[in-house]
């Protein structure tokens, strides 16, 4: 199993800001996930053409199973993570982010203004994430049980959860 965390951030790439997205997804995934996983992070400025073209690069060059983006979601000038995302889907899958909207409402009324999505492209599961650690808890949370069968049905790599933390659904199990 390969995941990619992507962050988007033009002061984080700068070296200007601390990035804590990636390294809250990256914990999230170690305490949740229960089957190896390799787990590459990388940070870029925002932007379309900068978020694109690096999506297409590790889902059809590099071959990763699930690509988690976080930063670049809200209303901003710059925030154009969800516009690239979708430029790269073979197929939206819309659900996860309305879940996500909805979830984080219990917490911040300002959860209205995130643009999250996810979708695959090929063999890889991509989902856009916020930027706030405590917000990536949520949304993970939320939507997360139903990744592994989603990545099973795309014949991406297999995954299992820790149902302590979160049961992983798959039906007829």
């Amino acid at each position: 199993m390969r995941i990619a965390i992507l962050v988007v951030s033009d002061r984080a790439s700068k070296g200007e800001y601390e990035d804590r997205g990636g390294p809250a997804i990256q914990a999230w995934l170690e305490k949740t996930v229960t089957t190896p996983f390799e787990c590459e992070r990388i940070i870029i400025p925002d932007g379309f053409e900068s978020v694109r073209d690096t999506l297409i690069d590790l889902c059809d060059a590099k071959a990763f199973d699930m690509v988690l983006t976080t930063g670049g979601t809200g209303p901003a000038p710059r925030d154009l993570t969800p516009e690239a995302t979708l430029a790269v889907f073979t197929k939206e899958l819309p659900g996860f982010g309305e879940l996500m909207r909805r979830r984080s409402l219990d917490f911040v009324p300002t959860a209205i203004l995130s643009r999250q999505t996810a979708g695959i492209r090929g063999k890889t599961f991509l989902l856009n994430l916020p930027g706030s650690p405590g917000s990536i808890d949520v949304c993970l949370m939320a939507v997360f049980a139903a990744v592994p069968y989603c990545l099973d049905l795309i014949g991406a790599g297999y995954i299992e959860t820790d149902p302590s933390v979160l049961k992983a659904h798959r039906p007829g199990k």
